[in-house]
């Protein structure tokens, strides 16, 4: 039988035991200061992360359970996004997309290629959206000190890049030929922002460059638009392609857009 003067708590080892060893005190502290490190440098995070899941579960996921259990037997989302990939810009947050709404697809400065480019994860995901899931609605999304376009304003005209990311980011190149004659006069950062939205521009008519994308745009089973989120004053552009058939670029030069709308 277990005697009431054997039950002793953790607390009760630990001050005894530090009254007979004074050194295991500095070591439980140094533990301690071990534990606090691990959490400073992100070891512990997946314990927050957990938390979260669970919150998610419990608060969203068990109260909207009909929800979920349609979910998993089919999607029929009508937009799918193109965002950048940034940790700061995720379009769920900023636009409240719940599960099975939106088809997302991020990469480095929200770029969409070209059709004769080939293949790559971006196009990938657009076939399956448009093809497949028969979304009504494709929307880019560039956003306010975007790293990707500032690599791209900041290239070379006659230098090819060897990195990866100047590879990728070279498919805006035309905005980056845009800006730069349009915005002579302008500060660095000043032309920096003006081609985060010009290369939005950029691939929404790479998106007609796509066959499949085109005949649906004509035929008034997809639309497509252009978004601008400026994370500095939460405000929000967004815009419609204006589709002409075989040239979406006006009189001007400039893409043709209509719609626009500012939210802020």
């Amino acid at each position: 039988m277990t005697t009431t003067s054997n039950l002793w708590t953790n607390s009760d080892l630990r001050l005894q035991a530090s009254r007979e060893l004074p050194g295991l005190t500095k070591e439980l502290e140094s533990d301690k200061s071990e534990r606090m490190e691990r959490v400073e440098h992100g070891t512990d995070l997946f314990d927050e992360m957990k938390q979260r899941f669970l919150s998610f579960k419990k608060h969203k996921y068990m109260q909207n359970l009909e929800l979920y259990e349609k979910l998993a037997k089919d999607q029929a989302p009508k937009f799918m996004v193109i965002a950048c990939a940034d940790s700061r810009v995720c379009p769920s947050s900023i636009l409240g997309f719940q599960p099975g709404e939106a088809f997302v697809v991020r990469n480095v400065a929200n770029m969409v290629p070209p059709y004769e480019n080939g293949p790559s994860e971006t196009n990938a995901g657009l076939e399956f959206a448009v093809n497949s899931l028969k979304v009504e609605n494709i929307l880019v999304i560039g956003h306010s000190r975007c790293g990707g376009i500032r690599a791209l304003m900041s290239m070379h005209d006659d230098v090819e890049t060897s990195s990866l990311i100047g590879s990728w980011v070279s498919v805006g190149m035309n905005a980056r030929v845009r800006t730069k004659a349009a915005t002579k006069l302008l500060n660095f950062d000043q032309q920096c922002k003006h081609c985060e939205k010009e290369s939005v521009n950029c691939s929404l008519v790479n998106l007609l460059t796509y066959p499949w994308v085109e005949e649906k745009v004509r035929n008034g089973e997809l639309a497509i638009h252009g978004g601008y989120y400026d994370f500095v004053d939460c405000a929000f552009e967004k815009w419609t392609l204006d589709y002409k058939e075989s040239n979406p670029i006006d009189k001007s030069g400039k893409v043709a857009v209509k719609d626009r709308a500012f939210w802020f």
